[in-house]
């Protein structure tokens, strides 16, 4: 996917929550659900969309679905947003990681 369903997708407040969620590893969608006040079938439509636009891929384990991030796309993101950065930032950054 492109960087407008990725954009798109993380313009919802409750699938940018999803994400922070999913730092600390896997889950299911049952667990993902319960922290939410909304039904299913509205977890299930967030979760498509964050699948659709790559920043979360499913694993199936018997009869349970679990999430996971895509990190390699966040990767994409800041490399793209990198190249705005000013060049002596750039440069301080690139200081910080020969340290």
């Amino acid at each position: 996917m492109g960087f407008p369903e990725t954009f798109k997708a993380l313009s919802d407040p409750v699938r940018r929550e999803i994400l922070i969620m999913l730092r600390a590893g896997r889950m299911s969608a049952g667990e993902i659900a319960s922290r939410f006040d909304m039904t299913g079938a509205t977890v299930s439509y967030h979760l498509k969309q964050l699948k659709s636009a790559d920043l979360i891929y499913e694993t199936k384990e018997k009869n349970y679905i679990y999430y996971t991030l895509n990190t390699s796309v966040f990767e994409e993101i800041l490399m793209w947003i990198s190249q705005f950065m000013p060049a002596e930032m750039e440069d301080r950054h690139e200081e910080s990681e020969e340290s």
